[in-house]
């Protein structure tokens, strides 16, 4: 690797550090004779996770960082005065071929500034995805950003070559991006998301005909939203992921919390560091209602429209509701063990399928992982006291489950009792 290219490396990686929406899930990519790498490798730096807990490493990079947009909350903005660069596509073909051979990454996300137009964006990003699919024939994880305002020729061509895309909202709402995006609108965010749906769609029944047909986007596409630099409540924003979920068969959104690189912007907060709780209950959210089958509205309504940051959302929504519980773990339907706290997907599904050789008690329930010191609250079993989240009261039950635990360690001399 020359000089010039090492530069171009540094300051194009330090430049997309901050897209978070940066994963590897569970589409499988198979090596074949003469081919180079797979998805489903298990070596390497790690920095990021699939769905089944692989540790996948990618080379996370910007084809260039300089941009025509001016986004008060984007370090790449066209107005701050930050080292650019910018790689040639067969600069960053080669750059990601030769680290794949000296094993530092098993993929790519590949996202980039927006340089004279979206299409001219666009194409230059396929190019590098389609040389390293088609010349090297590279069978790696391949994440690729499409680039708002695309047409939908240059989406599809996209589609065949990477494995995952995403279009980024960044902002919730309209009015905000305005705030904070002049240049931009949902318009743009929103088109080519439903090309990439169109494609994935078009692509299943295709392959419903003939198995030899090509694939589209196999491991789906996600988008992000930044968290913290407007003033949406968490309603606005779990309203918003769960109509990308429905309508657009989106696989993931991310959620980042805000982070002030822009500080001399009067239009953004004040922040010291980025609202990571909230970041973090927001995940919790957005798991409910992918796997846990929980509307938006009833982990946020108009009474509770920003999450518990003290509590899990699942917790906060069971001592709302308190009228629920207890329910008899030998006798609920499934849908509703998901709903106590404690239990996951995977004890749900043990608890129906264990349940038809006999009754269940607390014992058997531990050995599956359920975490008793929540469930108990709400459920009755064979052995179970009948002191529930109704006879204890939910706000016992809440001082109980938040108290900070203590640990007491003696060194021979001095007893010291502190929080953990």
């Amino acid at each position: 690797m020359n000089e010039n290219t090492l530069e171009k490396l540094k300051v194009l990686a330090e430049s997309a550090k901050y897209d978070v929406s940066c994963s590897s899930s569970g589409t499988v990519r198979k090596n074949k004779a003469g081919g180079l790498g797979n998805t489903v490798g298990g070596i390497g730096i790690c920095h990021s996770f699939t769905e089944d807990g692989r540790c996948v490493s990618l080379l996370k990079i910007m084809l260039t960082n300089y941009c025509i947009y001016d986004c008060a909350y984007c370090i790449n903005r066209r107005t701050n005065d930050i080292r650019r660069a910018t790689f040639s596509v067969k600069e960053l073909v080669e750059l990601t071929i030769e680290f794949y051979r000296r094993n530092y990454i098993e993929g790519l996300f590949l996202s980039s500034g927006v340089v004279r137009n979206p299409d001219y964006t666009m194409e230059h990003l396929v190019r590098v995805v389609k040389d390293l699919r088609t010349v090297h024939r590279f069978n790696g994880y391949i994440h690729m950003k499409s680039i708002p305002g695309a047409s939908q020729e240059l989406v599809n061509e996209a589609g065949l070559y990477a494995d995952r895309m995403s279009v980024n909202l960044e902002i919730p709402t309209e009015e905000n991006l305005k705030l904070l995006a002049p240049e931009k609108d949902h318009r743009s965010v929103y088109r080519p998301m439903r090309y990439i749906q169109q494609g994935m769609m078009q692509s299943i029944e295709d392959r419903r005909k003939f198995r030899s047909a090509p694939r589209f986007v196999p491991a789906g596409q996600s988008t992000q939203m930044i968290v913290g630099a407007t003033n949406e409540n968490d309603k606005d924003i779990l309203r918003v992921s769960s109509i990308l979920y429905q309508q657009t068969q989106m696989r993931r959104v991310y959620y980042s919390g805000f982070i002030p690189v822009n500080s001399y912007d009067n239009r953004l907060p004040s922040l010291k560091q980025a609202p990571l709780v909230r970041e973090n209950r927001l995940y919790q959210a957005d798991w409910l209602m992918r796997f846990y089958e929980y509307r938006a509205d009833e982990i946020v309504d108009d009474a509770y429209p920003n999450l518990d940051l003290e509590i899990d959302p699942k917790l906060a929504w069971a001592l709302r509701h308190p009228e629920a519980f207890p329910i008899d773990i030998n006798k609920a339907d499934y849908s509703m063990i998901l709903r106590v706290p404690g239990i996951g997907v995977k004890s749900a599904k043990q608890i129906v399928v264990s349940r038809r050789y006999g009754k269940l008690n607390a014992s058997q329930l531990k050995k599956m992982g359920i975490v008793m010191k929540k469930a108990q609250y709400f459920i009755t079993c064979n052995e179970l006291p009948m002191y529930t989240v109704n006879e204890a009261s939910p706000e016992y039950v809440r001082r109980i489950l938040t108290e900070p635990k203590k640990k007491k360690i003696d060194d021979g001399q001095l007893s010291i009792i502190f929080p953990v």
